[in-house]
Parts: C-alpha cells; sequence; structure tokens
C-alpha cells in the first residue's frame, strides 16, 4: 500500500538544512582564517548539502505517491530527479576543487597556518556531520525515501572529506604545508564518486529500466493453482520504491469469476515479495495459441 510520507521527509530535510548552514559557517571562517585550501573546498562541498536540502524540500512538494488525472502512475519521479539535481551540484564541486588546487600549484602560494583551538573546531562540524548523515539514511531507509538516501550518501562523502581534511591541516600543523593541496585531489574524487553513486541509483528509475527478472516473475506466478502460462512479462520501477508488472496470463478456466480469482492469487504472492506493486495481467483462454509465447 502506498504511503504518503512527505511530511516526515520535510521535517528531516529542515533539520538537516540548518545543521548543514551551521557547518558550512563553521568551515568557512576556519577556512578563511587559516587560508587552507582543502578546508574552503570541503566547505564549497558543504554548499551543496545545503543546495540539496532546499532542493529536496521544492521536490518533497510534487512527490506524492498517489496518482491523480494528470500523472496516473503517481509523482515519485519528482524525488529521482531531485536526486539527479543532487549529482549536478556535486559535479559543479568537484570541478571547483581541482580548478582551486590547480591555480594555488601554478601560483605557488600555500600560506597555510593552524592552531589546536581551529582543530577542535573541525573535531566538531565532523560530529554535526556524522549525525546528519546517520540520521537522514536510518529515516529514508525507514520510510523509503530515494532523496534522503541520495542525500545521506552526499552527507557521508562530506564526512570523509573532512576527515581527510582535518588530517591533512595536523600535518600542515607539525609543519608539512603541502599536505593542504594534495589533499584538495582526493576530496575531489570523492566528491565525484558520491555524484555517480548518486545517478546510478537513480538514473534506471528515471530510464524505465527493468526492476525485475521475467525469469524470478515466472517461477513466482507459474506456481499459482489454475496458472497455465505467463508471458509477455515486463517490468519498470525499482525494488522497494515501486514497481510496475504487465503480463499475459492463460488460465485453465472459461468462468470469469474463476479467472478473476486466479488473477488476485497472483497479485497477492507478487505484492508478498515486490510491495509496493502495481500490476496489469491479461487474461487469455486455456485454448489461446501463440508461436510468440516465452516464459
Amino acid at each position: 500500500m502506498l504511503q504518503d510520507n512527505r511530511s516526515v521527509v520535510r521535517r528531516v530535510l529542515v533539520i538537516t538544512l540548518l545543521l548543514n548552514i551551521f557547518v558550512l559557517g563553521l568551515k568557512l571562517f576556519v577556512g578563511m582564517l587559516t587560508g587552507s585550501l582543502s578546508l574552503i573546498a570541503d566547505a564549497l562541498h558543504s554548499v551543496t548539502d545545503s543546495a540539496n536540502n532546499i532542493l529536496g524540500l521544492i521536490t518533497n512538494q510534487f512527490a506524492s505517491p498517489f496518482p491523480d488525472r494528470e500523472h496516473p502512475y503517481g509523482h515519485r519521479k519528482f524525488e529521482a530527479v531531485g536526486a539527479l539535481g543532487i549529482a549536478a551540484f556535486l559535479g559543479v564541486a568537484c570541478f571547483e576543487i581541482l580548478q582551486g588546487a590547480v591555480e594555488r600549484i601554478i601560483s605557488g602560494e600555500n600560506q597555510v597556518k593552524v592552531s589546536p583551538s581551529e582543530l577542535w573546531i573541525l573535531l566538531i562540524v565532523l560530529g554535526v556531520n556524522i549525525f546528519v548523515a546517520v540520521y537522514e539514511r536510518w529515516v529514508g531507509k525507514r520510510i523509503g525515501s530515494p532523496i534522503l538516501v541520495a542525500d545521506a550518501i552526499h552527507t557521508m562523502s562530506d564526512v570523509w572529506v573532512t576527515i581527510g581534511v582535518i588530517g591533512g591541516l595536523i600535518g600542515v600543523w607539525l609543519g608539512y604545508r603541502w599536505l593542504d593541496i594534495a589533499i584538495a585531489f582526493p576530496v575531489a574524487l570523492m566528491v565525484f564518486w558520491s555524484g555517480w553513486h548518486v545517478i546510478r541509483q537513480n538514473l534506471p528509475w528515471l530510464v524505465d529500466q527493468m526492476a525485475v527478472p521475467p525469469e524470478e516473475i515466472y517461477e513466482i506466478v507459474i506456481a499459482v493453482p489454475g496458472v497455465v502460462n505467463v508471458h509477455d512479462i515486463a517490468s519498470r520501477g525499482l525494488r522497494g520504491r515501486q514497481v510496475f508488472m504487465e503480463m499475459h496470463l492463460i488460465v485453465d478456466t472459461d468462468d470469469v469469476n474463476t479467472a478473476h480469482q486466479i488473477t488476485e492469487l497472483v497479485e497477492q504472492k507478487l505484492a508478498e515479495k515486490y510491495s509496493p506493486v502495481r500490476i496489469l495481467i491479461h487474461v487469455e483462454p486455456p485454448t489461446y495459441r501463440s508461436d510468440q509465447i516465452s516464459f
């Protein structure tokens, strides 16, 4: 059964937006204070965190799972579009980080100064990032929200980036100033990987990629009493989010009521494994013959 969890998603996004703004402010403050390129790049990464939350709040308004006249299959793809927007923000952040690192190498400027108090501030930032990532992922998995899961993945990449930046700044504090620029490159790679992961998770939903192999559907349906054959099987969507299936069913009866009962049982068996699922079945009589039947 479909559930409208948009109010839960909206509450989580508002909480994480406020926390991300707090984190962004601290990173920019320490980054400008120390002159650290890697930390300023990390702050840029955090700008995308806040932008992602805002984007999520916008798409959340349109992502109702329930159908209407204009959208008879529901509105869940709006969340996938929002998740791809997150990937676009990550791509921009990756480019900006690499550009800044190359420019500093060419210019030879690297006046970074770090104190223990600034490192303690960054540990606070790290703690907030970890909380946001774990909280968003937990709620996203519980209610099946791709926008929350995608944003949690992004925030977790921010956690690893911040850990790397802190490690580099500790090295700078110990006298190895070149570490600041060196850390900027793996930061960019981490950002790029996060964006690619989000695309890989959501693009199949938008391009109607097969959700369930037809062989798998066949094995479940053919075991239902009264089913002679099932063919022309197709599916789309994503398991755990929303799956659409259609198939042709040859039943061992000419009685409409009995055929209906068989299709109800087929839908029940499929829903037990793939819910939420929406199934369209074309019933054919036991005398049906075709050279095109597969599965």
